[in-house]
């Protein structure tokens, strides 16, 4: 058990007072999948945009591979997000202008990386292959998603991060999507960081969570 990610009793306030995180510490290990449920507004999206290294904690330090990742210089917190990192997010941002085979690449054109997937194999898998010359803006929701998934793995990151990743979708993509997502985390050695607001949405092993007015706690399975 090899531990990536480590958040030390990090919290986090708004400029109006306002407690949205309280003191969190949670680690993530190599490969495994985590799920942290809450209802909107618990903190939980809070909570993974500061693993992810988008938003600075008020207090407490975000370890990756034994370094406070807010405490590098902007760039090398550049670097890890680009190539180490991987984001879904629940409105896909897709660039329309761009093709799905485009937007797939994307991380590839601001980050230099040593090992990536192949975009043809990678699209294969998610069955999206023969979409990879049209424009995102013509594809369905479940569509957008899967290549959403294929940008944030195309770099074969350490950790993906997914706020949401099913949350506009029907009940039969969303088991799709899950599966894969499990799949493919399995595969290559992924850590799967998911929050969501959907009770069991994953039904392989893993560790469950559940959050509360900005609190953090281990869920029981048979809630």
């Amino acid at each position: 058990m090899s531990v990536i990610l480590n958040a030390e009793k990090v919290s986090k306030t708004f400029s109006n007072q306002q407690l949205v995180l309280k003191p969190t510490s949670i680690k993530i290990n190599r490969g495994e999948i985590y799920v942290i449920e809450g209802k909107s507004g618990s903190g939980k999206s809070t909570l993974l945009s500061i693993l992810g290294g988008l938003e600075k904690p008020t207090s407490g330090r975000v370890y990756y591979r034994n370094s406070s990742f807010y405490e590098l210089n902007d760039e090398k917190q550049s670097e890890i997000r680009g190539k180490s990192f991987g984001f879904i997010f629940q409105s896909f941002h897709l660039i329309p202008e761009l093709s799905v085979k485009q937007n797939i690449e994307l991380p590839l054109t601001f980050n230099t990386v040593d090992n990536r997937l192949e975009t043809k194999d990678l699209a294969k898998r998610l069955e999206i292959e023969y979409l990879l010359d049209k424009e995102t803006t013509k594809l369905s929701g479940g569509e957008q998603q899967r290549v959403a998934i294929a940008r944030s793995l195309i770099t074969l990151p350490d950790i993906v991060f997914a706020d949401e990743p099913t949350g506009n979708l029907d009940h039969k993509t969303t088991r799709k999507i899950v599966n894969l997502l499990s799949e493919l985390s399995n595969i290559y050695g992924i850590s799967l960081v998911i929050v969501t607001h959907e009770k069991k949405l994953i039904k392989e092993p893993h560790h469950l969570f559940e959050i509360q007015d900005g609190e953090l706690r281990v869920k029981n399975r048979d809630v």
